[in-house]
């Protein structure tokens, strides 16, 4: 059977994309062992690509009181309320590993009120899930249930950025037909070979 397609639109040669792009996408195949599908269908728009990639980095990979893990948390909540396969499996293969626990993702994805999380974290997905469903109805009694829980105004700005820019990636990953790789399945289930 042919491998399907990995999205929708043409996907660029490597050896045809600017330096910069083609460096990012080389150093996380090195690092990860493959090229996320991401990458490869974002690349068909280089100025996107680096917008793109430039508002995920500042919101994932910064420091602050909400942990790496807590922000896939976010990305996979949501995204399995957007159904967006891609994000739900990629990222919940990046949950796995950053919380070091093999079934949290598939909870989170599949009824996070009743996963194995604390009090704190299903408030957080609470206010997560609201602005991605229906971010017009957040009002102050949300902004007071997360500081019951610790969380102040920046933690709620980083909580509403990430649900925000992941419903538009879901939508991209929707619309472009982005497939998975089949690496994701398995990380952070069963040890590296």
């Amino acid at each position: 059977m042919p491998q399907p397609a990995i999205g929708r639109f043409p996907i660029p040669e490597l050896k045809d994309l600017p330096e910069d792009i083609r460096a990012r996408i080389l150093a996380v195949q090195e690092k990860s062992g493959f090229i996320p599908n991401v990458f490869l269908v974002l690349a068909h728009r280089p100025d996107e690509f680096r917008a793109f990639f430039a508002y995920h980095d500042a919101l994932m990979d910064k420091p602050g009181k909400l942990t790496k893990a807590e922000r896939e948390m976010i990305v996979v909540a949501t995204s399995n309320a957007n159904q967006c396969q891609y994000c739900v499996v990629a990222h919940g293969a990046i949950l796995r590993i950053r919380a070091k626990d093999p079934l949290l993702a598939d909870q989170v994805a599949i009824n996070y009120r009743k996963a194995d999380i604390t009090d704190r974290q299903k408030a957080m997905l609470d206010f997560a899930m609201k602005v991605s469903a229906s971010a017009w109805a957040v009002n102050d009694e949300d902004f007071a249930v997360l500081k019951q829980h610790g969380f102040g105004e920046e933690e709620a700005w980083d909580i509403a950025a990430i649900a925000a820019f992941f419903g538009m990636s879901n939508r991209l990953a929707n619309v472009t037909s982005m497939r998975p790789n089949d690496e994701f399945y398995l990380l952070g289930r069963v040890p590296l070979q």
